[in-house]
């Protein structure tokens, strides 16, 4: 990544944390993944990759996008993550 612009870091930091945060607990994967399944309203999901993509979650680690129900709870974890 030391050859991408900052512009073009800063494109794929964004993409990692919508691949984490697409990764959310469904109901049907429980018993493989160990995570209690969740429903997101898709309104919800969309509004929170257009967030995610704009830069909302650029202080965050993508460690707090993975595995969450909504983007609320995301940011809330990261939150707790940078503290």
């Amino acid at each position: 990544m030391d050859e991408l612009s900052e512009e073009d870091r800063m494109t794929v930091a964004r993409a990692r944390r919508v691949e984490k945060f697409l990764s959310q607990p469904f109901c049907v994967a429980e018993i493989f993944s160990g995570f209690p399944g969740r429903f997101v309203e898709l309104g919800d999901s969309i509004d929170a990759f257009g967030q995610l993509l704009s830069g909302t979650g650029d202080d965050y680690p993508e460690g707090a996008f993975y595995m969450m129900g909504d983007f609320n709870e995301a940011l809330a974890k990261g939150r707790e993550m940078n503290a």
